[in-house]
């Protein structure tokens, strides 16, 4: 059973707000795959997520789009995560390369931007996070597949 949940981003000044809400909602998914256009916000939201999950301020947090991958930890759990911007990808095969599959098994945080480029590989219990821009210029991420909240305490 998976569920889905929506959180509205009505100005930047309320992305920790929103990062926050984000956290609170991962439950024990560790793959997150992010859907949106060209500047929908992605990288913006992944950053004010890494910053609520405690990655400090001084680290930069940037789009891995040259790079393919940047690796963050948070200060307050040393949890890893990782941002994968894929646009560059070209096909499957460069994914495999650089190792796509032993990050999304490692249980550690992966942050994946424009994840059609794996879509085949990623795990079934991968949350689905897409941004859309609404008229107002807010945004509204909807995550779709979480995991349901009792499943969670069953896990402890």
């Amino acid at each position: 059973m998976s569920r889905t949940a929506t959180i509205r981003i009505p100005s930047l000044d309320a992305l920790p707000q929103a990062a926050a809400e984000f956290a609170d909602l991962m439950s024990y998914a560790t793959v997150f795959a992010f859907e949106g256009g060209m500047g929908a916000g992605k990288t913006t939201f992944i950053n004010a997520l890494a910053r609520e999950l405690g990655v400090p301020e001084e680290e930069a947090t940037s789009s891995p789009t040259f790079a393919i991958v940047n690796e963050y930890r948070s200060d307050e759990t040393a949890e890893l995560i990782y941002h994968f911007d894929l646009y560059r990808l070209e096909n499957l095969e460069q994914a495999f390369d650089i190792g796509i599959e032993d990050y999304l098994e490692s249980g550690a945080l992966c942050f994946i931007e424009w994840p059609d480029r794996i879509a085949d590989i990623l795990p079934d219990d991968t949350v689905t996070v897409t941004i859309t821009e609404e008229p107002d210029g807010s945004r509204l991420l909807t995550l779709d597949n979480l995991p349901e909240e009792e499943e969670e305490d069953a896990a402890e």
